[in-house]
C-alpha cells in the first residue's frame, strides 16, 4: 500500500504483541458475545425507567488551540515525546480521544502500552474507541487478557451506540494486524480470523433481533482482509440482508476472496436487486470465481443494463471468463457506442466523450477473449477507435497486439521511424510512444502454441523497434520507464547495461525504474556498483523517486558493500529515506539503526499549523472547474487539517489549472493533480498521512500515495464504496454537488482551476462530529485493514490500491 497506516515495530516487540493480541480478541469476543445473549432474555420490567428528557446541553468547549498545536505538530514530524503521551491521560475525554489518533497516525511503538491502558480502563466508551482504532493502524497492538476486557461492557447495553463503535473498532483492528501477520504467526492469524467471523455470524444469526449495520460492514471487511478459512461460508449469509449497501459489501468481499461457493445467490443479485451498485459487485464476484454458467446473464448486463456500473462490471467478468460467445455482441455494443459521439467534439486529451471509459473496457475484454485470432471485425474497429484516440491509448494498443500481433507490427508508427512526421509525432506526445512501448510488451509474453511459429521474428522486430526508440535522444523521458519495461520484458543479453546506463538519465523517474529492473535482476557486483555509484546523486534530488529504489536494489544485493552504502542514507535530510534505509538494513540482518529515523524535518511553521486549525469547524469548499463540468468538494478540516491546508494553497496558487485527470478506472475513482501527468508528479513536497474515520462512500476524496506519507497534490474521487480504502488513505473531503459530473470525466479530461471559499457553517450543519472537536460517530464501513492497503514503494506512480 508502505502505507500511511502500515507503521513497522522492531521485530521481536512485533511478534511478542501480536501473539498476545491474537489470544486476547478472541476471548474477548467469545465472552462479549455470551453476555448479550444472556442479556437478550431479560424482562424489560427489570430495566431502570428511563429519565425524562430534559433541555440540551451546551455545546462543549473545542480542544484549545495550545493542545491542537502541540497534536499537529507531533502528528506532522512524525514525533512521539512524553508532552503527547501526557494528553492521553487528560482530564478531558475529547484531549484524550484526539492525542490516541495522534498515537496511531504517528505509530512509534512506545505508545501502544498507554493505547492499551486507554482502552482496557478509560471511562469515556469513544476514547477506548479510538484507542482500538489507533492500535489497529499501529498494526502490531500490544495485548493481555485483562485488557481485552475493554471490549465487553454488557451494563451499557448491545443497542448503545458508545458499545458499537467500540465493537466496530475492535472488529476492524483485528482485520489490520491479522493481514499484517508474517506467515510465522499463521495461527494467530486464524485466531483473529475465527473471532471476526464469530461476530459476523453473531450479526447474521436468528438469536438477532437487532443487527447492528456498521459491525456487520466492519466484519465483512475485516474477513476480506484475514482471509480466514470458510470466510465465504459465513460472508454468503449476508447476500440477503435487507440493506443494499451490506448486500453490496458481501458481494466484494466474496469477489476479492475469488469465493466460488455463493455463485447462485449472486446471480440472483445480479438479475434482481434494485441497487445498480450490488449488481455490480455480483457481476465482479462471478467474473472471479470464473463461473461459466453465468456467462449469458453477464452479457445481459453488458449489453442492457441501465447503469454504467454494473455494465464495466459485467463487461470485466466476461473478460475473465474469456467467453466466446460474447465477443461478437460486445464488438456491436462498442460500433453502437462508437457511433454514438460527435467526432467535431472529441479532441483527446482537450475533451472526452463519456463513452470512452465503456468502449476502453470492451477493447480490454475483446482482447483477452480474441487474443490470437485476427479477428478483422474487430481489428477494423480497433483502428477506428485507435484514431479516434490520437494514438494515446494504451489499451488500444495492447489489445490490437493480443489479437493480432503481425498486423500490429507491421502498422505501428515504429516501424516508420526514419518518416520527419512520425518522430515528430512520437516527440510531440509521449503518450504515443509510452502507449506503443506497452502495446509490444504484449507480444514479448506470447508463445508459438498460441500465435504460431512466426512469433519468434515478430518479437525480434519487437526488440529492435524498442531499441531504436531508447536510442532516440527527442523522445520525451516520460515515455522511457515503459519504454524500458518493454524492452525488458524480451530478456535481451545486454539488459543489465542499458539498465545502467539509465542510472544516469536526467529524469529521476526513469532513474527510479531502472534501478527497480536492476534489483530484479540476479545480484551482480558491477550492477551493485553502478547502484552504490548513482545513489549519492539521487540523494541529492529533490524527489527522492530515485534514492528509493536505489536502496531497495541494493538490499538485494546482500553484500557488506550494499549494505555499507544503504548506512549512508541514514544521514539523509529526508525521512522518507532515512526509514526506507533502516528497513531494508533490519531485512538484511545488518543491524537495527530504529534510532536514526528520528523526526520529519517538517516545512510546515506554527504559523502554517494556525492556519490550517482556524478551518476547524467552518465549511470550506472547492468548486472544480473541468472540461465537463464543474463539481463541488466540500473539505474536511477537521479530520484533515493538513491536508486540507495543503490542497487549499496549492489550489490557491494555480497549480491544478490545465492539469489532467491522468487515471480513471470505471466504478472505483478518478485521479488528477499530477503535473506530469504519468501517475509520478508532484508538488516538489510531501506531507504526511491523516489517516481518520471517514469512510470511502460514493464521492469521497483521497490522497493518492505511493507509500507511507508520500501524499503531495495527487487526489482522487470514488465513484462507489470503496471499504478496502478506509484507513489506508486520507479522506480529505466529499463531493456534495456534481457527481454526475465525476461519473462523466474520462482519461486525459482537464482540470480548468479549482476555486476554494471558506465561511462560517450554516447552523444546521454545525454539529457535524470531527476527530478534532467533539467524538465522532461510527461511519459506514470505516473498516479497512492496515496491510496491503496500498502497496508499492515511492517509485511506483501514486494511486489507491486497485479495483
Amino acid at each position: 500500500m508502505t502505507n500511511c497506516s502500515a507503521k513497522k515495530l522492531t521485530h521481536v516487540a512485533s511478534l511478542k504483541w501480536r501473539a498476545g493480541l491474537c489470544a486476547a480478541l478472541a476471548c474477548a469476543f467469545c465472552l462479549f458475545f455470551s453476555n448479550i445473549i444472556a442479556g437478550q432474555g431479560r424482562a424489560r420490567s427489570n430495566q431502570q425507567p428511563q429519565p425524562r428528557a430534559s433541555a440540551p446541553a451546551p455545546t462543549p468547549s473545542p480542544i484549545s488551540e495550545e493542545i491542537m498545536l502541540r497534536i499537529v505538530s507531533a502528528e506532522d514530524e512524525r514525533r512521539w515525546d512524553e508532552r503527547l503521551a501526557a494528553l492521553l491521560s487528560d482530564r478531558d475525554a475529547r484531549v484524550r480521544r484526539r492525542a490516541a489518533l495522534a498515537a496511531g497516525r504517528i505509530g512509534n511503538v512506545e505508545s501502544v502500552e498507554a493505547l492499551v491502558n486507554l482502552l482496557r480502563a478509560d471511562a469515556d466508551m469513544s476514547v477506548r474507541a479510538m484507542a482500538a482504532f489507533a492500535l489497529g493502524e499501529i498494526e502490531a497492538p500490544a495485548g493481555t487478557d485483562d485488557a481485552i476486557s475493554a471490549l465487553i461492557d454488557s451494563e451499557k447495553g448491545e443497542r448503545s451506540h458508545d458499545v458499537s463503535e467500540l465493537r466496530v473498532r475492535a472488529i476492524e483492528a483485528m482485520g489490520k494486524i491479522a493481514a499484517a501477520l508474517p506467515k510465522a504467526q499463521a495461527v494467530d492469524a486464524h485466531i483473529l480470523g475465527e473471532a471476526i467471523l464469530d461476530a459476523l455470524r453473531f450479526e447474521s444469526s436468528l438469536n438477532r433481533r437487532q443487527p447492528v449495520r456498521e459491525v456487520s460492514l466492519a466484519g465483512l471487511t475485516a474477513a476480506l482482509r484475514a482471509k480466514p478459512d470458510d470466510a465465504s461460508v459465513v460472508i454468503v449469509n449476508f447476500l440477503g440482508h435487507p440493506d443494499a449497501r451490506v448486500r453490496a459489501d458481501a458481494a466484494n468481499a466474496l469477489a476479492r476472496l475469488k469465493a466460488k461457493n455463493a455463485n447462485s445467490q449472486l446471480r440472483t443479485l445480479l438479475t434482481r436487486d434494485t441497487d445498480a451498485v450490488v449488481r455490480a459487485n455480483a457481476a465482479r464476484a462471478l467474473g472471479a470465481a470464473e463461473d461459466q454458467s453465468s456467462a449469458d446473464l453477464l452479457l445481459q448486463r453488458a449489453i442492457n443494463d441501465t447503469d454504467s456500473r454494473v455494465r464495466v462490471s459485467a463487461i470485466r467478468a466476461l473478460g475473465a471468463l474469456k467467453v466466446a460467445s460474447a465477443a461478437a455482441p460486445l464488438l456491436e455494443r462498442a460500433k453502437t457506442l462508437f457511433s454514438h459521439f460527435s467526432r467535431a467534439a472529441y479532441r483527446p486529451p482537450v475533451y472526452q466523450p463519456a463513452e470512452v471509459i465503456e468502449l476502453l473496457e470492451i477493447a480490454t475484454t475483446l482482447g483477452r477473449i480474441l487474443a490470437s485470432t485476427n479477428n478483422q471485425d474487430a481489428i477494423a474497429w480497433l483502428r477506428e477507435f485507435r484514431a479516434a484516440e490520437a494514438l494515446t491509448a494504451p489499451e488500444i494498443e495492447i489489445v490490437f497486439a493480443r489479437i493480432a500481433p503481425a498486423a500490429y507490427l507491421h502498422e505501428s508508427p515504429l516501424s516508420q521511424l526514419s518518416s520527419q512526421a512520425t518522430r515528430e509525432r512520437l516527440q510531440a506526445d509521449w503518450h504515443v510512444a509510452s502507449s506503443f512501448a506497452q502495446g509490444l510488451n504484449e507480444i514479448a509474453g506470447m508463445t508459438a502454441a498460441a500465435a504460431g511459429n512466426g512469433i519468434v521474428f515478430l518479437q525480434a522486430d519487437a526488440s529492435i523497434m524498442l531499441r531504436l526508440l531508447l536510442n532516440d535522444p527527442p523522445l520525451p523521458a516520460l515515455a522511457r520507464p515503459d519504454i524500458l519495461r518493454a524492452l525488458a520484458a524480451f530478456k535481451p543479453a545486454d539488459l543489465a547495461e542499458i539498465l545502467r546506463k539509465e542510472l544516469k538519465n536526467p529524469d529521476v523517474i526513469v532513474r527510479a525504474n531502472a534501478a527497480d529492473m536492476l534489483g530484479d535482476l540476479p545480484p551482480d557486483d558491477t550492477n551493485a556498483r553502478a547502484l552504490v555509484e548513482a545513489l549519492p546523486a539521487a540523494m541529492r534530488d529533490e524527489m527522492n523517486d530515485a534514492a528509493l529504489s536505489i536502496l531497495d536494489s541494493l538490499a538485494k544485493q546482500k553484500t557488506t558493500k550494499a549494505n555499507d552504502a544503504i548506512k549512508s542514507a541514514l544521514d539523509s535530510q529526508d525521512h522518507l529515506i532515512r526509514r526506507r534505509a533502516v528497513e531494508r538494513l533490519r531485512e538484511n540482518n545488518a543491524g537495527d539503526f530504529s534510532a536514526r529515523i528520528g523526526t520529519v524535518k517538517t516545512r510546515n511553521t506554527a504559523a502554517d499549523y494556525r492556519r490550517a486549525l482556524a478551518r476547524s469547524g467552518k465549511l470550506v469548499r472547492a468548486v472544480v472547474n473541468t472540461t465537463k463540468g464543474s463539481f463541488t468538494i466540500e473539505l474536511l478540516p477537521d479530520d484533515a487539517p493538513l491536508t486540507v491546508d495543503n490542497f487549499v494553497q496549492l489550489a490557491r496558487t494555480g497549480f491544478f489549472n490545465n492539469l489532467t485527470f491522468h487515471r480513471v478506472v470505471p466504478n472505483f475513482v478518478i485521479q488528477g493533480g499530477d503535473p506530469r501527468g504519468d501517475g509520478n508528479g508532484g508538488p516538489g513536497h510531501q506531507i504526511r498521512c491523516e489517516i481518520n474515520e471517514v469512510a470511502y462512500e460514493r464521492g469521497a476524496v483521497g490522497m493518492a500515495l505511493s507509500g507511507k506519507d508520500t501524499g503531495g497534490s495527487q487526489w482522487f474521487v470514488t465513484h462507489s464504496a470503496q471499504p478496502h480504502l478506509d484507513g489506508g488513505y486520507t479522506v480529505f473531503g466529499r463531493v456534495t454537488d456534481g457527481m454526475n459530473v465525476v461519473d462523466q470525466i474520462a482519461r486525459g479530461d482537464r482540470i480548468l482551476n479549482v476555486t476554494i471559499t471558506e465561511g462560517a457553517r450554516p447552523a444546521s450543519n454545525s454539529t457535524r462530529p470531527a476527530a478534532g472537536g467533539n467524538r465522532a460517530t461510527v461511519r459506514e464501513a470505516s473498516t479497512g485493514g492496515a496491510a496491503n492497503r496500498q502497496q508499492g514503494n515511492s517509485t511506483k506512480k501514486k494511486r489507491a490500491t486497485p479495483h
